[in-house]
């Protein structure tokens, strides 16, 4: 069934668009996404939201001013801060082995548990085969370790620690190691260490099987090929992407946990430090990028860098971050985003925001 046709872009915030409203507006109609959002911190302080297109291809309707989506690897990040407070808190331990915590379960194919640390997990350094490039279309509740069993079942892809190599199965690892160590879910201890104390009204992990989105969200879509009709994948079981990749989040929630991270608010200065070592990614993340402790820094055209990580999950594609003078910037579109030319442009509009000439127009909220 082909879906309803796309709306005008809408306006933020009235008159002449500002270069972060243009580029928000670039980014949808046909051949682009159905619709997108964005939420600015500027170089005054203050938030400013955008959107563009439309949040249901249906019946036309806006799309919500900061609505909640899908933000996919963003979670990484999340998960790196538990797994660090652990750190601090010296019920972890980075260099040690993943067996110090999962006996035994890392095991096959060159893939040893023994040999694997904390560290490389984090730091995509593992060498550990990516589960989700052999799900194929299947759509069901995966457990964590259902999802291990199948990247396990595949050869190592390098030794640990000498090679950079982006793997989901790193992160439900470090996922399995917070619940052993606590004795709590990884949804509660990610509520209770990061999400609460950073103030994300509009942030949380879903239920084990709850596929639906919670509160304003525009509806997320997939298209197979550039002349396939847009299909609703809106409600989807995320279950697996876990602590890869499973957090439902806003682009104002996204600005506020980023900034608290870079502000020390959520990790001690000795953590931080940590996340922040990085090695090359440029083959995931795009020139200049590195990638720390599920921290991702990219270069800024007007100078310095921005920290974030960027998510994508089937329905939404999100990218941002903040700078440590405080600017923030998240941009959502409501189409997972397959090509890097397609994922430079959204990039493209974050730089914008964060480099901030000229702009000013999106409209004023008081968060």
């Amino acid at each position: 069934m082909t879906l309803g046709a796309f709306a005008p872009p809408a306006a933020a915030g009235g008159g002449r668009a500002d270069p972060v409203q243009r580029g928000l507006s670039a980014l949808v109609g046909p051949g682009g996404s159905p619709g997108a959002l964005a939420a600015v911190v500027g170089r005054d302080g203050r938030t400013r939201d955008y959107t563009a297109g439309v949040g249901d291809a249906v019946s036309g309707a806006g799309v919500p001013r900061d609505g909640r989506v899908r933000v996919g690897s963003n979670t990484k990040a999340f998960t790196a801060v538990v797994v660090l407070q652990l750190v601090a808190e010296g019920r972890v331990r980075l260099d040690a082995p993943v067996d110090t915590y999962l006996p035994g379960l890392v095991r096959g194919h060159g893939n040893d548990g023994r040999a694997i640390t904390v560290r490389h997990l984090l730091q995509q350094t593992s060498g550990l085969p990516n589960y989700s490039a052999y799900l194929g279309e299947e759509v069901r509740y995966f457990t964590p370790r259902e999802l291990v069993d199948i990247a396990l079942r595949h050869e190592s892809e390098s030794e640990p620690g000498k090679t950079w190599k982006y793997s989901n199965t790193n992160y439900v690892l470090a996922g399995l190691i917070v619940e052993k160590v606590t004795r709590h879910s990884l949804a509660e201890e990610m509520e209770r260490r990061v999400i609460g104390p950073a103030g994300l009204r509009h942030t949380y992990f879903p239920a084990p099987r709850d596929a639906t989105i919670r509160g304003p969200h525009p509806k997320g879509y997939y298209r197979a090929s550039a002349d396939a009709p847009l299909l609703d994948v809106t409600e989807t079981d995320p279950s697996w992407g876990w602590a890869a990749g499973q957090l439902i989040s806003t682009d104002s929630d996204l600005n506020r946990f980023f900034t608290a991270l870079l502000d020390g608010g959520l990790l001690p200065r000795a953590q931080l430090a940590q996340m922040r070592r990085t090695v090359p990614a440029e083959e995931t993340f795009g020139p200049g990028a590195r990638y720390g402790l599920g921290l991702v820094s990219k270069p800024l055209p007007c100078g310095g860098l921005y920290w974030g990580h960027g998510g994508s999950f089937p329905g939404y594609e999100t990218r941002g971050g903040a700078t440590e003078d405080g600017r923030a910037a998240n941009v959502a579109v409501t189409r997972q985003l397959d090509e890097e030319a397609d994922r430079a442009r959204v990039d493209r509009v974050v730089e914008s925001a964060l480099c901030g000439v000229g702009w000013g127009r999106g409209t004023l909220v008081g968060r």
